[in-house]
């Protein structure tokens, strides 16, 4: 033993373990959540009344959940009506469903920034609606849209921390396993937001670059 009261031949497999299943819950929500919130987005604005409120509604009632309680519906409320899902599988769909109510403000405000006669354009050229949403309206929304959905990207990275909370053991559930083991909290969690600090870091650096390339000509610093 060192003097941390804990071997870390010990406690980085441990660790690593439970990165990975960070990494999986991080790459699959995120897509998911990201395809949510177009789908949301593009509902409230082009939808007939009855789909925009219902987008609506649901952006109001997953941006004002939050989302430790949702986990907890989910896991814990879900199977007493008889739907059961596993931890795993019980935070990714929260996950989803919170991230793409984010999500979808972002590229909502994206889409309505795109003049109204780009869309006329699009249809005044043989385009029928759905074409000229998916082909004309939302990549330049998309583009506009990045920064926003960047931030919120990088917020699921954190929050996968919550998986812990419904018995995902994910790397602070790990960590917390081993801590309670070896009574070396501090030592531990600071490695665990050192972790989450490089992951963060890491996104942003990929993320700014791909800014950068995707930036819309004459918008933004030079």
């Amino acid at each position: 033993m060192t003097m941390l009261n804990f071997d870390f031949e010990l406690l980085l497999p441990v660790l690593y373990q439970g990165a990975l299943v960070t990494f999986g819950l991080i790459l699959v929500s995120a897509p998911f959540g990201f395809l949510n919130g177009i789908l949301i987005a593009v509902g409230r604005v082009y939808g007939n009344r009855f789909i925009s409120t219902l987008c609506h509604g649901y952006v109001l009632f997953f941006k004002g959940c939050p989302l430790l309680l949702l986990l907890f519906i989910i896991y814990f409320g879900l199977p007493s009506i008889g739907i059961t899902f596993t931890a795993f599988t019980s935070a990714v769909i929260g996950f989803i469903l919170c991230n793409g109510a984010y999500n979808s403000e972002y590229l909502r405000g994206g889409i309505q920034s795109i003049p109204s006669g780009q869309m006329t354009a699009a249809l005044s050229l043989g385009m029928s609606r759905n074409q000229a949403i998916r082909n004309v309206i939302l990549p330049q929304a998309l583009r506009r849209s990045l920064p926003g959905l960047s931030n919120e990207f990088i917020y699921l990275i954190k929050y996968s921390s919550l998986a812990y909370m419904i018995t995902v053991v994910e790397i602070t559930g790990a960590g917390k396993t081993f801590a309670t083991k070896y009574f070396a909290f501090f030592e531990i969690f600071i490695l665990i937001g050192l972790f989450y600090l490089g992951l963060v870091t890491i996104a942003g650096y990929v993320i700014g670059r791909v800014e950068k390339r995707i930036a819309i000509p004459g918008f933004g610093r030079k």
